[in-house]
């Protein structure tokens, strides 16, 4: 692949950047699409989205360090090179999640109605992301026959070089694709406000926790080698998910 779109003398353009860069756009643009549908402004769209970026940005960098802390540990400065590939989304959406509420907070909105159109969006601009990590040779997976393998050869890959692999990237591309398609269908018909985003969290943590069997980079040790840390985290969080929204079910049940 090619994890350097574009070079001229020092400049350098990553594809990893890029992509990230383009997953943000795409986000941002199908959601206010979306905030129509709820009835949300658009400018407060975009004010969230910016908090919400620079928060899971941090979080996703943090907890990736936290994982790979040795390869950073003699060079403490390329902690900050995020354009070299790098971020985990379950760090990203806890950092996210935090900004986004003490905004929405200040800003005296409906928690649970701004996720559900949030929700979609993310889940879009997910898949456009996850680009950059193809291009990049990050999030690979483990070695196989499969006719649809990749084989990375690019020297500036991080992925393994000359090496069929599980193609983790594509699984997760594909995988998002059809969460933002979920997400739609189970917005037209949700039973109460919070659905579309406690749906989207459960759905993509399962979708997830599949791939991750499928990885061959280091991904944190959870529970005897064999739950990674992300599935660890996605685990607690699609519980947390389950029980609220059990709980909204029952209460609006119970208002009946």
């Amino acid at each position: 692949m090619h994890p350097i779109l574009f070079q001229a003398g020092g400049l350098k353009l990553y594809t990893y950047g890029l992509f990230v860069a383009l997953g943000f756009i795409t986000a941002i643009w199908f959601t206010k699409r979306n905030a129509k549908f709820y009835g949300v402004p658009n400018q407060m769209v975009s004010d969230l989205f910016f908090t919400i970026l620079f928060s899971a940005l941090a979080g996703a960098r943090i907890l990736y360090v936290l994982i790979n802390f040795n390869d950073y540990r003699d060079n403490l400065l390329d902690i900050f090179r995020i354009w070299n590939g790098g971020l985990v989304f379950f760090g990203g959406f806890i950092g996210g999640a935090l900004g986004a509420i003490i905004f929405l907070r200040v800003k005296k909105m409906d928690i649970w109605k701004t996720a559900d159109v949030l929700a979609p969006g993310l889940a879009l601009g997910h898949s456009v992301g996850r680009f950059g990590c193809l291009f990049a040779g990050c999030c690979y997976g483990k070695s196989c026959t499969l006719p649809i393998a990749l084989t990375f050869t690019n020297p500036d890959s991080l992925a393994p070089l000359n090496t069929p692999l599980h193609p983790t990237q594509l699984y997760m591309i594909a995988s998002n694709f059809v969460l933002f398609l979920i997400l739609l269908a189970i917005q037209q018909r949700k039973r109460f406000n919070g659905m579309v985003f406690l749906s989207y969290i459960l759905l993509y943590s399962l979708f997830r926790s599949i791939i991750e069997f499928f990885r061959g980079d280091f991904r944190g040790n959870f529970f005897f080698d064999f739950l990674s840390l992300s599935q660890g985290i996605g685990l607690l969080i699609s519980c947390i998910a389950l029980i609220f929204m059990i709980i909204k079910l029952r209460s609006r049940h119970g208002t009946r």
